[in-house]
């Protein structure tokens, strides 16, 4: 059934319609969510805020936006004032993330694991660090980053979702642009040949400082309707001109899909009502 219909059978009192429109967009702000905050579940537990924030709020929909618009608007609200959560609580800039990722670089693989295990370590590093790269940019850059030039929401869309001119989107999403192109440039091997950082170099040091944790992986195995092979990621991004790489890059990650318990948890809102 359409959404807008949904939407307006949800607002009428229809249980049944309000589940769906929950179940309709919870993925949408578990992936946005996830880019923000980087960790899954730091991730779910702000997913699960804003979800309730629109079930709360739904009779003041109005429609003088896109329902979509309105959705992103209260989720971009809630991320850019919630408390810091883990990966947030120590800053970190570009220079301390291009110093870290120059120490450690090894080309042989970890000892003990099989093949298939490696990958997922390789995997596992390849998302994380660029997860965390995203925060090194603050929070009213990096959202318009993951709205502009992740999710490829127009400069009019982006506006309208963070409440801003077109014209303010468009520089600060420059700004963005220009910080990680510039960073990446320099050091990822997925965007320059020439750089020395490679994602299966990085798998050793990851582990030894705890960055990763090989028995709790938190990226390669959660449930997502697209994923990427290094391989296939590599060389789609060999192909497009310098200007689309570091963008290319991060649409490569996992479309995650939000945990099923999100939507159990919201329905028993709906019960204690």
């Amino acid at each position: 059934m359409n959404l807008d219909i949904l939407v307006e059978k949800a607002r009428a009192g229809s249980r049944e319609a309000l589940e769906q429109v929950v179940e309709a967009i919870q993925d949408e702000i578990y992936r946005l969510s996830i880019r923000m905050l980087w960790h899954p579940h730091d991730a779910e537990d702000a997913t699960q805020e804003i979800l309730i924030r629109v079930v709360t709020n739904l009779n003041a929909f109005r429609g003088d936006s896109a329902f979509k618009t309105w959705v992103y608007r209260i989720a971009s609200n809630h991320l850019l004032t919630t408390r810091k959560r883990r990966a947030e609580q120590k800053p970190i800039s570009f220079e301390e993330f291009a110093a870290d990722h120059a120490e450690g670089l090894s080309d042989a693989p970890p000892d003990g694991y099989t093949e298939a295990e490696q990958k997922l370590l390789v995997q596992e590093v390849k998302i994380g660090c660029t997860q965390a790269m995203l925060l090194c940019l603050d929070r009213d850059h990096r959202l318009t980053y993951i709205l502009g030039e992740i999710l490829e929401f127009t400069s009019v869309e982006g506006a309208a979702i963070l409440e801003i001119t077109p014209e303010a989107f468009r520089k600060r999403l420059s700004r963005s642009r220009e910080r990680i192109q510039q960073f990446m440039e320099g050091h990822c091997g997925l965007v320059n040949s020439g750089a020395a950082c490679r994602c299966h170099k990085r798998v050793k040091q990851a582990i030894k400082l705890e960055h990763v944790d090989p028995n709790h992986l938190l990226f390669p195995n959660h449930p997502a309707s697209e994923k990427m092979e290094i391989a296939d990621v590599e060389q789609h991004v060999a192909q497009l001109e310098a200007l689309h790489k570091s963008a290319a890059v991060f649409r490569s990650n996992p479309e995650f899909d939000a945990p099923g318990k999100l939507l159990k948890t919201v329905q028993s809102l709906f019960d204690s009502d």
